[in-house]
């Protein structure tokens, strides 16, 4: 490489950090890791590294010592891993003072893990961001031998999203103070998601449609060089049709190809496991099922409710369970399941003995009854503390022994008159969202 052309991006990479307004997203890192950030493309992996290297500068940190490079940058042409010590070495020629280095998809290295151990090793601070969930696997945790800890960055939360509009949801008050336009916000937040980017665009619809185009071509098509595109199109719209309904490997391989393009089980596998690797899906378990089932049959989930909305036409409920899927999983990591076994409940956390059904209303009896039902049903199962349902509009509180349902073997069954299952929680959606903690 050229080191001239090398200094002279670096100083432009700088100089745009420097530039940038952010919004302030939760990052307090301990002084002695290095960290490696995560998740899906524009869920502000590049804002969050570029926060803390003006929260350095802003304490003493000379700016040049701040080395950042994007590695998506075209003018970086096809790098190796030898390159990277080349810009290690353009940096302290440019700064005598230790550099604190931000590398920005550095998985478009080959071979970039053992440079970043080695600047590990040699006590350097080093930021790195990667869209790629093989970030995570086993052989490069090894690679990176436990020197950087690994940070999920998902979309804005519905607060965050809220921040970009100057509404401050913290104080005793906020909520009912702001009730009126946290309401009309939230129906943006849950039709388009919360990507940084879509709260200051006006055509949000298009953004996202451009998003998905790069997420479908580059990192899945070409990255894994894929020939079937139409079964893969095809795959992510039944995916997306299906949500919040547990689906096995071998239904969704003859939804393809009843479409026209026949694929096998293990292809779907290999495409459902390629667009997890790209963070645009993620998948929760059964917690009844056994192992096998557990592994065949799962529900898939969007990692955006905007990239979700672009594939359907009615999409309010598939959108409200999507958006409480996602937060429990940024939340909660892998300790979120379903419960099916007679009855389906749609989220069950066994760690903190919680339940959670996900109905757009409770205005009809014979979806009061199903939601009450299946809570009450898991509560014979198991024990749990807490029960919500999760809705877009009603409040209130059914208390133990209410008699909402009317047929006398499924009184019988859920225990409904000895105060078997405790209270359930009606809740809308805008208000579990904010009220449930990080």
């Amino acid at each position: 490489m050229n080191k001239e052309t090398v200094k002279i991006l670096l100083a432009e990479q700088r100089a745009l950090i420097a530039g940038t307004t952010l919004i302030p997203r939760p990052f307090e890192p301990e002084p002695s890791l290095n960290y490696a950030f995560t998740g899906l493309r524009r869920a502000g992996k590049t804002y969050t590294m570029y926060q803390h290297a003006q929260k350095l500068v802003r304490e003493g940190l000379p700016a040049d010592a701040v080395c950042a490079v994007n590695f998506e940058d075209e003018r970086w042409g096809n790098l190796t891993a030898g390159d990277l010590d080349v810009i290690k070495q353009c940096q302290e020629e440019l700064c005598a003072a230790r550099p604190v280095f931000f590398f920005d998809e550095i998985q478009n290295v080959s071979g970039w893990e053992k440079f970043a151990r080695r600047l590990a090793d040699q006590k350097f601070r080093v930021f790195i961001t990667g869209s790629n969930a093989r970030m995570l696997s086993g052989e490069i945790s090894s690679t990176l031998g436990g020197r950087y800890m690994v940070r999920e960055v998902w979309p804005f939360t519905f607060s965050e999203f809220l921040a970009t509009g100057g509404i401050d949801v913290s104080g005793a008050n906020a909520l009912s103070k702001n009730a009126r336009e946290i309401e009309t916000r939230f129906d943006t937040y849950f039709r388009f998601g919360g990507l940084p980017e879509v709260a200051g665009v006006a055509g949000k619809r298009e953004w996202l449609s451009n998003l998905y185009q790069k997420l479908y071509f580059g990192d899945l098509l070409a990255r894994h060089q894929i020939r079937n595109d139409f079964a893969l199109r095809v795959l992510m719209r039944k995916v997306a049709e299906n949500i919040g309904s547990p689906c096995s490997f071998n239904r969704l391989a003859h939804a393809v190809s009843s479409a026209g393009k026949r694929v096998g089980t293990d292809t779907v596998i290999d495409y459902l496991g390629y667009a997890k690797e790209a963070w645009l899906l993620f998948d929760i378990e059964n917690i009844e099922a056994k192992f096998c089932e557990r592994e065949s049959i799962k529900k898939y989930y969007f990692a955006d409710n905007g990239l979700l909305n672009l594939f359907l036409t009615d999409p309010v409920a598939a959108l409200l369970e999507n958006s409480v899927a996602i937060r429990l999983k940024q939340t909660r990591g892998g300790d979120v399941f379903f419960y099916r076994n007679g009855v389906e409940t749609d989220f069950y956390l066994p760690a903190e003995q919680t339940a959670i059904q996900v109905c757009v209303s409770l205005d009809a009896p014979e979806s009061r009854a199903r939601e009450i039902r299946s809570l009450r049903k898991l509560a014979k199962r198991f024990p749990l503390k807490k029960m919500d349902i999760v809705t877009l509009g009603g409040e209130e509180v059914i208390a133990a022994g209410t008699a909402a349902i009317e047929d006398a073997e499924d009184r019988a069954d859920c225990g409904i008159g000895d105060g078997t299952g405790g209270e359930i929680r009606v809740i809308p959606a805008w208000k579990w969202l904010l009220e449930n903690p990080a």
